[in-house]
């Protein structure tokens, strides 16, 4: 793969080296380089200067035909839907939830201990109501719930540069301040590494449990993504930001009042971000030491393993 910049060479590189290319703005790609990612198994998606997902290039269809069928049940069935779904919100909740804790623990000293408390024990309700809940719409309001209040006290767990990351809530489309800008930035990476990882398992990422279907939307990414985001987008923000590895230097305002990262920060954070996926965790169900990195994947699998009847229920990804 060659990089050029206004017909100057920048950068080159094999591409059995990579894993995916992701292009913000409107940088092109050749003909010649999508053919051969697609022969590579190499992602390449194209995202618009906010992160927003646009387009990517994929070869053929690959995977089993009969576990997407069973995957296309499943989602048509009401209970099926329900007892997925149910895993993936207890998964995010019980994630939060350990966030909040975590920060509780490690700097008691430094927070508003109270809030964070309070928060922690909102979220230990909403998880036993997610465990209870007996259909679609009643466990998507606990989930909407329970997210209100992580992110409620999310604000106590940014220790510096507290002034320019301030959090007062969740924004998107554009995202409106720095941390938000941030957190939408890394909810992109994970969406395009978890459906890469269902396309690798031979799933179909566009049809999920919990997230309705809409076109262009990848459902299941989204589905898959929710118990993950806590434990790795949410953690990685709140240490880029307390480590001062981003300054509000790093972000930049637009006239309609969104905030951008600027693209020599974007470089960076990508850098971290790929750092941090090659560290080693066990895997709190298969108890075993995976890299961070393929913790999608490995949710991927066990949710086709699951399809294929190989386990008895599917068990979201809870980190200690």
């Amino acid at each position: 793969m060659l990089v050029r910049v206004e017909n100057e060479e920048r950068f080159r590189i094999p591409v059995h080296n990579l894993e995916g290319i992701v292009c913000f703005g409107y940088q092109g790609a050749s003909p010649a380089l999508m053919n051969l990612c697609a022969e590579r198994g190499v992602a390449l998606s194209f995202h618009n200067e906010y992160g927003k997902f646009l387009a990517r290039v994929s070869g053929p269809v690959c995977g089993n035909v009969l576990l997407r069928r069973t995957q296309y049940r499943y989602a048509d069935d009401d209970g099926k839907r329900l007892e997925i779904s149910r895993n993936f919100v207890i998964g995010k909740i019980a994630n939060s939830r350990t966030t909040l804790m975590r920060a509780l623990r490690d700097h008691r000293e430094n927070v508003d201990w109270c809030k964070l408390e309070k928060a922690a024990e909102l979220l230990a309700l909403a998880l036993t109501k997610a465990q209870e809940s007996t259909f679609m719409d009643e466990l998507r309001g606990i989930e909407g719930d329970a997210a209100k209040i992580y992110f409620s006290a999310f604000d106590e767990m940014i220790l510096e540069q507290k002034a320019d990351f301030t959090f007062e809530g969740r924004n998107r489309r554009p995202p409106l301040d720095n941390m938000n800008a941030l957190l939408s930035f890394l909810y992109v990476m994970l969406t395009y590494d978890t459906q890469s990882a269902i396309e690798s398992v031979g799933l179909d990422p566009a049809v999920g449990f919990m997230h309705t279907d809409r076109p262009g939307r990848a459902g299941l990414a989204l589905d898959l993504m929710e118990e993950i985001r806590p434990y790795l987008a949410d953690r990685m923000a709140l240490t880029l930001v307390n480590r001062r590895q981003v300054s509000p230097q790093d972000f930049y305002q637009k006239e309609s009042g969104g905030v951008l990262i600027k693209d020599e920060a974007r470089k960076e954070i990508l850098a971290a971000w790929q750092k941090k996926k090659q560290e080693e965790i066990v895997h709190p169900y298969l108890d075993e030491k995976i890299p961070i990195g393929l913790i999608p994947y490995t949710q991927a699998l066990l949710m086709a393993r699951y399809l294929r009847g190989d386990l008895d229920g599917y068990p979201p990804f809870l980190y200690r």
